[in-house]
């Protein structure tokens, strides 16, 4: 085992009765993830690490399902003058863009707004959470009526980077215990973690070999069952030994099965394949897509605690909450003092073009961007509670700050509407604008 990863390993022995989350900062003792204990260290000033904003600082049993209480919600249709409101937003550009926002603040009166919200296009990273939900089916499958062994797997299963991650350009963050600071390497083959530790990595640092090492032990959990976990030695005679249409039908029957069994549509919701080039070569895959309509029904549904089951949707909204440093979307200074659960993903392209410089973010061919996120303002006390997908193909224009303003947006709207924060009585909050996140 490689010492820089030997620490994350070592503390995985022991499984907690609580039902408790990945992402927030004191739920190391419960997932034994590391970086979550570097972050809350770093907030006392004992480790160098990124501090958080006033929104991240939410405790395990802050982080939680709000609407498993209406199971029978759905989405309602949308309001004509909430629907005006967020394209006006949108600016000249709104053809560019892809939008669905549910406003939950009242929940007595919810408030829908879409915009092209069926216009299908790859979902990029955004994929990911589909990896995730996929993990948990898996794992209620085969111990439906035991969620102590659910944990046992996340936490106690030793995954050991091989080639399924090449290549990869992400960093993930690394801690032992004594440290003086977070170190963020690539992965690197042979690098070992638990699960739920390459979970975090896969969602927080959006790591493409940490996704395609989940991917991987996905299918394995799906194949062997309660047999799970195998050997290093029997997991590669098995990649060896199956035939790639085996290996394909087993990668559907693991990553799209339980999109249509947990109510949503193939059709418009899909990850077809692995983030890395080497996984894709090793398992064949299909094309990857999704909608803004279907990405907020799967938001709907994790608040609803239909995502597989109430244990599972607590676990995935937790993993998605914020405490990584915050980009595109989710780095709108408005949002600061709020709880975010979000992933996003981009994907651009560029061609030569005279006076055009291709750079990150800014594609002259494709330049996509897209943003699922869950809001609450502030963190603790929900003021305001709601639901923003965004996917946009902006060309030429930096698409994170895109993002960023258009949260700040979204929120300034919601907050003078409801008269809470910025826009509340006695009020001497200024507002910050919108500014280019460092990339």
């Amino acid at each position: 085992m490689k010492p820089l990863f030997s620490a994350i390993v070592c503390i995985i022995g022991l499984i907690m009765a609580a039902t408790c989350g990945a992402y927030p900062l004191d739920g190391y003792e419960y997932t034994g993830i590391a970086r979550v204990e570097a972050y809350r260290l770093a907030m006392e000033g004992k480790v160098r690490a990124p501090k958080q904003p006033p929104g991240a600082l939410l405790s395990i049993d802050e982080v939680d399902i709000r609407l498993e209480a209406r199971s029978d919600f759905e989405i309602p249709p949308p309001d004509a003058e909430f629907v005006v409101r967020v394209r006006n937003l949108l600016g000249a550009e709104a053809d560019r863009y892809a939008v669905a926002v549910l406003d939950l603040s009242n929940l007595e009166q919810p408030r829908y707004a879409e915009h092209r919200s069926t216009a299908r296009a790859n979902p990029g990273s955004v994929g990911k959470i589909l990896i995730a939900l996929g993990v948990f089916q898996a794992l209620a499958d085969i111990y439906p009526d035991n969620i102590d062994a659910r944990l046992a797997i996340l936490r106690n299963t030793v995954v050991t980077a091989d080639e399924f991650i090449q290549s990869d350009h992400h960093v993930v963050p690394v801690w032992q215990p004594g440290n003086a600071r977070v170190r963020y390497p690539k992965i690197q083959i042979g690098d070992q973690a638990s699960l739920w530790t390459y979970l975090d990595w896969m969602l927080s640092a959006s790591s493409n070999a940490a996704a395609s090492m989940v991917l991987k032990h996905l299918m394995l959990l799906v194949h062997f069952g309660p047999a799970y976990p195998v050997s290093e030695i029997e997991a590669q005679q098995f990649f060896k030994a199956t035939s790639k249409k085996e290996l394909a039908a087993l990668l559907s029957r693991a990553l799209q099965d339980p999109v249509v069994r947990n109510g949503l549509d193939l059709e418009q919701l899909r990850q077809g394949s692995f983030f890395t080039w080497q996984g894709k070569r090793m398992v064949p895959g299909t094309t990857s897509y999704a909608t803004p309509q279907e990405l907020m029904r799967w938001l709907i549904k994790l608040e609803q605690g239909k995502l597989v089951d109430a244990f599972s949707s607590r676990e995935i909204k937790r993993l998605l909450y914020m405490t990584q440093r915050r980009i595109r979307y989710a780095s709108a200074p408005a949002l600061a003092a709020s709880a975010v659960y979000f992933k996003s993903g981009s994907l651009y392209k560029c061609k030569p073009e005279p006076d055009f410089k291709c750079k990150k973010y800014h594609g002259n061919v494709t330049n996509m961007l897209n943003s699922v996120a869950i809001i609450e303002a502030p963190a603790a006390e929900r003021q305001l509670f709601y639901v923003v997908v965004v996917m946009s193909n902006v060309l030429r224009k930096n698409s994170a700050v895109g993002h960023q303003t258009l949260a700040t947006r979204i929120h300034r709207m919601l907050e003078k509407y409801y008269k809470v924060g910025k826009f509340s009585s006695g009020s001497s909050q200024t507002g910050k604008q919108p500014h280019q996140e460092p990339q």
